[in-house]
């Protein structure tokens, strides 16, 4: 095929002729010869490759591409691998603490350790008498309560002074981004208690971060703290 630029003839358009090959699928197969003429412009520079060339270069790029994707996935599979096994070792740590006066504290230290967790705090209400003077519970929950009730998914955001609960997990250095978990179970009609997490790194708990693994955390927590309930 010769580098001819001229239009087409007379009449027939350059998209008549794209509808006449793509409705006649075996016009190259009765003339092969012309694939090895045809000139295309490379990608990677101003030089005219051939349609063979051109061929093998987008093949390349769509290999390079799915071998990054494939890359990602295993970079995702292993954090969530990671993930996965350090909530089963804080689940078994917490589910295994017998003294239920150390479980909140059990609980909020293997956070910290288990996830890398900078800031946490813990307070519970409407716990039963043995428990009812422990550092932990709260004996009047006021904003607390009302704050943790109005929650139906874990908070997340900045620390903008709002949140009053993000004052539990002053330890020196102020968190910048806290999560509030609520605590429910059904033995106390809603809500008993909130899990606060912090960090100095205001992106830590961005308010656009996904809570689906804090929901879990809400759960389990939930599940075992609701032994210091009345029964």
């Amino acid at each position: 095929m010769s580098n001819d630029t001229r239009p087409p003839a007379q009449g027939i358009t350059e998209e008549d002729i794209a509808r006449y090959l793509a409705a006649t699928p075996g016009f190259f197969e009765r003339h092969a010869e012309l694939l090895g003429d045809v000139r295309l412009a490379s990608p990677h520079g101003s030089r005219a490759v051939s349609l063979q060339e051109r061929q093998a270069a987008l093949l390349r790029e769509r290999i390079k591409g799915l071998e990054h994707r494939i890359m990602d996935m295993i970079r995702h599979g292993q954090e969530n691998t990671a993930i996965a096994d350090r909530l089963h070792r804080w689940t078994r740590t917490v589910m295994l603490q017998r003294d239920l006066h150390a479980l909140p504290a059990t609980l909020v230290e293997e956070m910290q350790q288990r996830f890398l967790v900078p800031q946490a705090a813990l307070r519970l209400w409407g716990v039963d008498a043995p428990f009812a003077n422990e550092p932990f519970v709260l004996q009047l929950p006021g904003t607390a309560r009302e704050f943790a009730d109005s929650l139906a998914l874990p908070y997340c955001g900045l620390n903008t002074g709002e949140v009053e609960a993000a004052q539990w997990l002053f330890d020196g250095t102020a968190a910048l981004s806290v999560a509030a978990i609520p605590l429910r179970h059904e033995a106390a009609g809603g809500t008993f208690g909130l899990l606060m997490l912090g960090s100095p790194d205001a992106t830590r708990f961005a308010s656009d971060m996904g809570v689906d693994f804090l929901v879990r955390i809400g759960d389990i927590a939930s599940a075992a703290l609701a032994q210091l309930l009345p029964r």
